[in-house]
């Protein structure tokens, strides 16, 4: 099971979702972390790449115009990938990803 983490600024974003949209989101992460599991690469409906501009920092689609931020961090449990999420919300979040 990967491990995670977030910053500040997602746990603030995530405190402004609707609960529609919050359910979302938990439905893409059940999807996200099935694909690392699977380790063949992201469904097509999660839209996940690298953001352009910062070869750190990734994205995922999630509902009809969300996004969520993320990168890849340091192992914390052997064997098993860890993610930090970033951010939460429309594509304003990219300004300040």
């Amino acid at each position: 099971m990967p491990t995670y983490e977030w910053l500040d600024a997602f746990g603030l974003d995530l405190k402004k979702l609707t609960p529609a949209q919050r359910a979302a989101f938990e439905q893409a992460i059940l999807m996200f972390v099935a694909d690392l599991k699977a380790g063949t690469g992201f469904r097509k409906g999660l839209r996940v790449k690298k953001m352009q501009g910062h070869d750190h920092i990734w994205e995922m689609t999630f509902g009809d115009d969300w996004r969520a931020t993320f990168e890849y961090g340091e192992t914390q449990v052997p064997g098993e990938i860890h993610i930090t999420w970033r951010r939460i919300g429309t594509h304003k979040v990219f300004k300040r990803p």
